[in-house]
């Protein structure tokens, strides 16, 4: 270094103080918030992350896992851990009036804050938590205070549309992705609508989730008005699950998400006012469309949340695994992974933000913004959890690490609430221009 210029370094190439960069390390490297790239958030919702992070480390985590080597039968006694999860989240007083009380712009943030960091913990318990709250928010949506007063959401709902011989086309009631020789077909499950009363018969698949232990149901299913059943024409009813007629099969045993309880539900003769009636023939498709945009908005955020725990869970053991001598994550394979993998996350929450943001504060919320949050944060969950695998080698395999366990509950988000595929071809359709036809 010249004399010279050593002489001019208290004057030249310093930055002026009180600049953007005056007070950064040498070498600056910036620190990311609980959930990745996040700005400030106000005062109220901060707490209600550190409420809920704090409640989903604490409870829903080591619940999840242990949940997660029980039977399916085991889950739903009386004595499982699964209880103290659900009286849990209910005792932090997140709960939908609450939620109502916010600015739809605020509301959907929280939601998505609060759902994210239930998927961080637990994927299949938080579907359980959120799937709670669906019959009351159908009513709320549809300006139902009757049913709103007579069943609190205290009450531990379910969502029935889902029946043993109809999937995904349950959601595709203006069969935008039917096959030109295809038909609905028999529908499993049909509500009577009579000029008194209505009557429900037949069963939903084992795929309801909260199917066995839910106190009450809003169940979608094809409508008989004295012609036939016409699943175009459904209807959307509140069922209070000791009703007369009401009965349940097994839990169900599966691979992915062991902690939700989900199970058949049968009605046989079951009969209820038409006050339960939420949605009649002529409004079915709007109560698909809404239930449809809201289940596919949480969806993204429950598995932003499990993507991301995958990524930190294989962020922490690259620091801890040494290979060659050196931590993993010098390795630039390894580095090179898990920044993908954090890019991808960061994407999921992005996507996931924007979409129920803009849908809670439209008029009309655009289902293929919901889709496109649901399809990419469950592909992400999946590709993430398969690469932090990937890190763990052997180790991941095992059940003393939780990365097997996330990757199979990633794999199943990818079916549920609509598998990706066919939320894809009417995601597509609903870009199609009318106006352009």
């Amino acid at each position: 270094m010249s004399t010279q210029y050593a002489s001019k370094q208290s004057t030249y190439g310093n930055p002026s103080p009180g600049s953007r960069v005056d007070g950064w390390d040498e070498n600056p490297i910036g620190r990311l918030q609980l959930t990745g790239a996040e700005a400030p958030l106000p005062e109220e919702e901060q707490s209600i992350l550190d409420t809920v992070h704090r409640f989903s480390s604490e409870v829903v985590r080591p619940a999840g896992i242990a949940l997660d080597r029980m039977s399916a039968e085991a889950v739903a006694a009386p004595d499982s851990p699964l209880w103290p999860v659900l009286q849990g989240y209910r005792e932090l007083g997140l709960g939908l009036d609450l939620l109502m009380e916010l600015p739809a712009e605020a509301r959907a943030r929280v939601l998505c804050l609060v759902m994210e960091e239930l998927g961080w913990g637990d994927a299949g318990l938080a579907i359980s938590l959120g799937t709670s709250m669906n019959p009351q928010l159908t009513a709320h949506e549809f300006g139902n205070q009757y049913l709103l007063d007579k069943y609190p959401e205290t009450m531990l709902g379910c969502w029935a549309i889902t029946q043993p011989d109809h999937g995904s086309d349950s959601l595709d009631v203006s069969k935008q992705a039917f096959h030109p020789q295809g038909a609905y077909g028999r529908p499993n499950c049909v509500v009577t609508l009579k000029h008194d009363r209505l009557v429900i018969n037949g069963q939903f698949s084992a795929w309801v989730s909260n199917g066995t232990i839910a106190e009450l149901c809003i169940l979608y299913a094809p409508a008989d008005c004295g012609e036939g059943a016409d699943p175009e024409r459904g209807c959307a009813v509140m069922v209070p699950l000791d009703a007369k007629g009401v009965s349940r099969g097994k839990p169900l045993e599966k691979m992915g998400q062991r902690a939700l309880n989900q199970g058949e539900i049968f009605f046989d003769n079951v009969e209820l006012s038409l006050d339960h009636l939420v949605a009649g023939p002529e409004h079915f498709k709007k109560a698909v469309y809404a239930k449809h945009v809201e289940a596919n908005g949480l969806m993204g955020a429950i598995f932003t949340g499990t993507a991301r725990s995958a990524f930190e869970l294989a962020l922490a053991y690259a620091h801890e695994r040494k290979q060659g001598g050196v931590p993993i994550i010098r390795h630039q394979s390894v580095s090179h992974r898990l920044f993908h993998m954090f890019r991808k996350v960061e994407m999921a929450r992005a996507i996931t933000r924007r979409a129920v943001t803009y849908n809670y504060t439209q008029a009309v919320p655009a289902l293929h913004v919901a889709m496109t949050s649901k399809v990419t944060a469950t592909q992400v969950a999946f590709e993430v959890a398969s690469e932090a695998l990937q890190i763990f080698g052997g180790n991941g395999l095992t059940y003393e690490y939780p990365i097997e366990k996330i990757l199979r509950d990633a794999r199943a988000s990818m079916i549920e609430d609509g598998c990706n595929e066919l939320l894809a071809i009417k995601g597509g359709f609903h870009l199609v221009d009318p106006g352009l036809l």
